[in-house]
């Protein structure tokens, strides 16, 4: 199939995908999906299309994906209320129980779409090819874990095949699933696979300097900067750590991406201009 074939219309250049192409042609992208806007439907379809074109494409990519409206949702009907600690949700017996049904449901889902568009797949949990080893986050986190090992070679078969590894952000520590924040796990897997790019897709524009303009290029001394002024704040700080953490540790560049704007992946990988904040060491 011929690379127009396979554009979207309202995607970037057939000029400029033909330039970046050879660019990333044996480099690895790590996608991290998550962020409250992607219950959207819409956006959700243009995320696995874009997925597709990439694959069709020849990159290898590798894509984490978050859930947290999903499980909110799941969680809301069965009437449990969520503590939340540092930004991380407090998971006893019960609420892991619901957040890995529904983790590898949307895992599921994922993979579906994307085997209907034409592109190979292969969900990766903690019932199916589980990559992920961790270490207990803290005793008051109850089942919360952090990425201590994470298995490439099984990413990396899948790799070889042309298909698309799609890892939920769970892990195990002697058969028991433990819940990980999605940027940690993308960040982890990242970083295992040394690769050329990690992007997270989330719900705002990027990095935005004092007069709230989006920051299109920045190091992460400039970043530690607007930490220490104030500039980046709350919620993005863990967001921001994560991104520091890959490209001090063998991360090229990580990019964070809006993906509410069509094709968002598409322009930040295939366009001069790219689509977002980013960041490199």
């Amino acid at each position: 199939m011929k690379i127009e074939d396979l554009l979207p219309i309202d995607g970037p250049s057939i000029n400029e995908v033909k330039k970046y192409i050879d660019k990333y042609k044996n480099d690895l992208i790590v996608i991290k999906y998550g962020g409250n806007v992607f219950i959207d439907r819409n956006i959700f379809n243009n995320f696995v299309e874009d997925i597709s074109v990439l694959n069709k494409l020849g990159l290898s990519i590798v894509v984490i994906h978050g859930g947290g409206p999903r499980i909110k949702r799941e969680l809301d009907k069965s009437n449990i209320q969520s503590k939340f600690i540092r930004g991380l949700r407090v998971t006893d017996e019960k609420i892991i129980n619901i957040v890995e049904n529904v983790l590898i449901d949307f895992n599921n889902d994922i993979v579906e779409s994307l085997k209907k568009r034409g592109t190979d797949a292969i969900p990766i949990n903690t019932k199916n090819n589980n990559v992920i080893k961790i270490i207990p986050e803290s005793e008051e986190l109850g089942f919360v874990g952090k990425p201590n090992e994470i298995n490439k070679d099984i990413i990396k078969n899948v790799l070889e095949k042309k298909m698309v590894p799609i890892i939920s952000p769970l892990g195990l520590k002697d058969n028991q699933t433990y819940n990980i924040n999605g940027d940690t796990a993308a960040g982890a897997i990242a970083k295992s696979l040394k690769a050329r790019r990690l992007i997270l897709m989330t719900n705002i524009e990027g990095v935005l300097n004092k007069q709230k303009n989006l920051i299109e290029e920045i190091t992460s001394t400039e970043i530690l900067q607007m930490i220490k002024d104030e500039t980046i704040t709350e919620g993005m700080i863990p967001k921001i750590n994560t991104c520091l953490d890959a490209v001090n540790n063998g991360v090229t560049g990580v990019v964070i991406v809006d993906g509410r704007k069509p094709h968002s992946i598409l322009f930040e990988i295939f366009s001069d201009k790219g689509a977002g904040t980013l960041i490199r060491k």
